[in-house]
């Protein structure tokens, strides 16, 4: 689970990264969700695109490759969404602390 200040970093770093996952008009498919998982374990960070022509919205598309991949939703604004995965082999992301609770 992300915390806010996780997310916000993680939302700036997407900023500047390509949009790798397309879904289309054939839905969601295992390809598209390998294709993401093997992204997710070389990058860590990946920003996917909803097209036009699928039949389902970005926040579902976002939440079900999220569950089939084990990673965390970061954001969804407007056709676009991004995912995170930390690699614990070898991670690239160094997220910023989260803060103990008393």
């Amino acid at each position: 689970m992300l915390t806010s200040k996780q997310r916000a970093f993680l939302r700036s770093l997407a900023t500047d990264i390509d949009t790798i996952v397309m879904v289309g008009k054939g839905g969601m498919s295992e390809q598209i969700i390998k294709q993401a998982d093997d992204a997710l374990t070389a990058r860590e960070i990946i920003k996917g695109k909803v097209l036009e022509t699928a039949d389902i919205s970005p926040r579902e598309a976002a939440e079900h490759i999220a569950g089939a991949t084990g990673s965390d939703v970061v954001q969804v604004i407007g056709s676009k969404f991004v995912l995170f995965r930390r690699n614990p082999e070898a991670p690239k992301v160094d997220l910023p602390k989260a803060k103990k609770r008393k």
